[in-house]
C-alpha cells in the first residue's frame, strides 16, 4: 500500500471519529444535559407574598347635615387638626336669630311658671283660711247661730276656694310645659346651630378639601377628609389558596415604593372574611408603623408563615406537568421516568413540599436541555448553559 493511501486512510478514520462523535455528543442520539438533586427532609420556612396600598385604619369624612353655603374654610389639605377642632362653617342664615328668639320664649315660659306658683301659693293659703272659716260656721250653725243662707254662703265661697287651687295647680303645670316645650326647641335649633361647624373627630391629617368659601354644598356631600395617621395600614390582596394560611398577629415585612431598601416590620392586623370571586384574592391589612408614609402608595408585604417541620421538599422547578399528571422526572438506575407527585406548599424562595409520591434520596431532574420522555439518554451536568 502506498504512503498516499495511507495518509487518505488515517484521514477518512479521523473525519469518521469525528463524524460519530459529533453524533453521539451533539447531534439526536446525543445524551440530554440534565441537572439533578435529591429529595430533601427537613424543616421548610414559608411566606406569603402580596402588593398593596397604604390606607389610614380610621378615616373620618365631614359633611353638612343640610344644604347650605359655606361661610368659611379653616384648614387645608395636608393640615394637622385636633379634636374639637372647627374646620369650617355653614353660613346659618336665620339660625341665630331663631336662637335667640328661642332664648327670649325660654325666658319667657320661665317667667309664666313664676306668675302660675305664685298663683298657686296665693290660692292654696285663701283656701286653709275659708276652710278654718268654714269650721267655725259650721259649730255655729249646729248651735243655732247662722242662718242656712249665711252657711250655705261660706260653703259656695269653700268650693270657689277649692277650685281656685286645683286652677292654679293646671296652670302651673302648663307653665311647665310650655318651658319644657321652649327648652326642648331652643336645643334644637341649638343642634341645628352647631351642625354649621364642621369639626375634627380625632387628632389627624387632613387629607381632603373639596369646598371653598362662597360654594353651596348639599346636606351629606363631601366636605373634608381626615385621618388618623398614627394608625396605618397596607391593604394588600392575597390569593385564596395561600390566604388560608394567614391569620391576624403574624409578623410581615413591608417594603415601600418609596423606599425600595428600608423594609420596615409589620404585623397582619385584620383579615376580611369575604374574598373577591372575580380575582380569586382576599384582602389582608398589615399594620404599618410609620405616620409619615403617604397614603395610597404602593407597597410590597411578605407574611411569615409558620415554619413546616420536618417536611420533603424539591425545586419547583421540577415538578412538570405531563399528560395532565403533575408529577417530576426521576432519575433511577441511570434511567428516566415519571413519577406522579402530590404537591403541598410551595415557598416564595422556590421549594415545592412534597405530600406523596417521592421517598428520602430519590433522584429528581430540576432542569434539561429539552423536553424529557421516558427512556431518554441523559447526562448529569452541575449546571446547564444557555446559549
Amino acid at each position: 500500500m502506498s504512503g498516499q493511501k495511507i495518509k487518505l486512510l488515517v484521514v477518512g478514520g479521523a473525519v469518521l471519529a469525528l463524524f460519530v462523535w459529533v453524533v453521539m455528543t451533539q447531534g439526536p442520539l446525543a445524551s440530554v444535559k440534565v441537572t439533578v438533586e435529591q429529595v430533601q427532609t427537613g424543616d421548610l420556612t414559608n411566606s406569603v407574598f402580596g402588593v398593596g396600598t397604604v390606607q389610614a385604619r380610621h378615616r373620618h369624612d365631614l359633611a353638612p347635615t343640610m344644604t347650605g353655603r359655606v361661610k368659611s374654610v379653616r384648614v387645608d389639605q395636608g393640615d394637622t387638626v385636633k379634636a374639637g377642632q372647627v374646620l369650617a362653617e355653614m353660613d346659618p342664615v336665620d339660625l341665630d336669630d331663631k336662637l335667640a328668639g328661642g332664648r327670649r320664649m325660654v325666658d319667657k315660659s320661665l317667667n309664666a311658671i313664676r306668675v302660675a306658683e305664685a298663683q298657686l301659693s296665693e290660692a292654696q293659703s285663701r283656701l286653709k283660711t275659708v276652710e278654718a272659716t268654714m269650721v267655725r260656721y259650721q259649730e255655729l250653725r249646729s248651735g243655732g247661730f247662722v242662718s242656712k243662707e249665711m252657711f250655705d254662703a261660706k260653703l259656695h265661697e269653700q268650693s270657689a276656694a277649692q277650685a281656685a287651687a286645683v286652677a292654679a295647680v293646671a296652670n302651673l303645670a302648663s307653665a311647665r310645659d310650655e318651658n319644657a316645650r321652649a327648652q326642648a326647641e331652643l336645643r334644637g335649633i341649638g343642634k341645628a346651630r352647631a351642625q354649621m361647624q364642621l369639626i375634627s373627630p380625632i387628632n389627624g391629617v387632613v387629607t381632603l378639601r373639596r369646598i371653598e368659601p362662597g360654594s353651596t354644598v348639599a346636606g351629606g356631600q363631601l366636605a373634608l377628609q381626615v385621618v388618623d395617621t398614627s394608625r396605618l395600614w397596607v391593604e394588600t390582596r392575597i390569593a385564596q389558596q395561600q390566604a388560608g394560611q394567614v391569620h391576624a398577629g403574624q409578623m410581615a415585612q413591608i417594603v415601600l415604593r418609596s423606599r425600595p431598601h428600608a423594609p420596615v416590620a409589620g404585623k397582619v392586623g385584620r383579615v376580611d372574611r369575604v374574598s373577591d370571586a372575580v380575582t380569586e384574592e382576599r384582602i389582608v391589612n398589615v399594620t404599618l408603623d410609620m405616620p409619615d408614609a403617604s397614603l395610597g402608595e404602593y407597597a410590597e408585604v411578605t407574611i411569615a408563615l409558620p415554619v413546616m417541620k420536618q417536611v420533603r421538599s424539591i425545586q419547583s422547578a421540577a415538578v412538570k406537568t405531563v399528560s395532565g399528571q403533575t408529577g417530576v422526572w426521576v432519575l433511577q438506575d441511570g434511567e428516566v421516568r415519571f413519577k406522579p407527585v402530590r404537591i403541598g406548599l410551595a415557598t416564595l424562595d422556590g421549594r415545592s413540599q412534597i405530600l406523596e409520591g417521592l421517598d428520602d434520596g430519590e433522584t429528581v431532574i430540576v432542569h434539561s436541555q429539552q423536553s424529557l420522555r421516558a427512556g431518554l439518554p441523559v447526562k448529569v451536568v452541575p449546571a446547564l448553559v444557555r446559549g
